[in-house]
């Protein structure tokens, strides 16, 4: 694989389609696996020239490596999007993945927290009151009250809170901004917490809202072991992580009959298919409707 090529691929996923650092990164780490393989498997160090077949083998060593299917079409996404940019400034004639279909994956259905699960966590936060305590609290229920994903919460600076306006501003996938409105009880636990956070010792990422103690940015692992710790305690579920939060706060606003296309706007969805996961943890909901509403179902 050409330098210049890697390198004018990278500039183009930052500066033109505007993906993030971790993205961006993920697509290296894959595109340089793929290198690797076809290094030691066909002596060549190049993988603009290599043909479907080559390829082919690649995903067959993946899946006997163990590799689930899931994992195995992300890394092959990543080798499609190079090829789709060699196409685009004429480096290559043919894309190889150009007919390559996606191998077949299980769809996992993600449950959701129950509102009385978020509620128990939520009332035991309020029972702490040092720094850790409040910030957590704040971090729990801007992930409830907002739908925002993990990094998009770690990013959040100061200045993105509007008091006055009792709004959000984030920015997501693509550097791309949106605006979310917060409820009282979010607005009254940030307060709380500027009052702690303020009164730290020491803070080197002034700009940011979530600090460690030590007054530096909060950082991914934390965010999830806050989370899944917490909950824990007080939801049997096998997955308990920020994403499911943010599936909570979907799932309960369409339970109460909110738009679909306005919780794609919360959400920061690019179309309405990736909200219409959330509808099927709504089915439930959707039947008592039906079952008290329906003139027939009472008969």
């Amino acid at each position: 694989m050409p330098m210049m090529s890697l390198k004018s691929f990278t500039d183009y996923l930052l500066l033109e389609k505007k993906c993030s650092r971790h993205t961006i990164t993920s697509y290296q780490r894959d595109l340089g696996n793929f290198q690797s393989f076809v290094s030691e498997e066909y002596d060549t160090t190049s993988i603009d020239r290599v043909n479907y077949q080559q390829i082919r083998n690649w995903i067959v060593s993946l899946v006997d490596s163990g590799i689930s299917n899931r994992s195995v079409n992300r890394k092959i996404s990543a080798l499609n999007s190079y090829y789709k940019f060699l196409l685009k400034i004429e480096a290559i004639g043919t894309n190889p993945l150009a007919k390559h279909k996606a191998l077949k994956t299980n769809k996992k259905v993600q449950i959701p927290f129950s509102e009385q699960e978020i509620a128990t966590v939520l009332d035991e936060l309020s029972l702490e009151t040092d720094f850790e305590g409040l910030r957590n609290k704040l971090l729990v229920e801007l992930f409830y009250a907002t739908g925002i994903r993990r990094i998009e919460l770690i990013q959040i600076k100061v200045n993105d809170i509007d008091l006055s306006n009792k709004m959000l501003k984030v920015l997501g996938k693509r550097n791309k901004e949106r605006y979310i409105p917060l409820i009282n009880p979010v607005i009254d636990s940030f307060n709380k917490y500027m009052a702690e956070r303020n009164a730290l010792p020491s803070i080197k990422d002034k700009a940011y809202l979530f600090l460690t103690k030590k007054g530096v940015k909060i950082y991914e692992t934390l965010v999830y072991r806050i989370i899944n710790d917490y909950f824990s305690k007080a939801s049997s579920k096998v997955k308990r992580s920020p994403h499911i939060l943010r599936h909570s706060f979907a799932t309960h606003l369409l339970n109460q009959g909110a738009n679909l296309n306005a919780v794609k706007e919360l959400l920061g969805h690019s179309s309405l298919a990736a909200t219409q996961v959330y509808t099927h943890n709504s089915i439930s909901e959707l039947k008592k409707v039906y079952s008290n509403a329906h003139p027939r179902s009472k008969k």
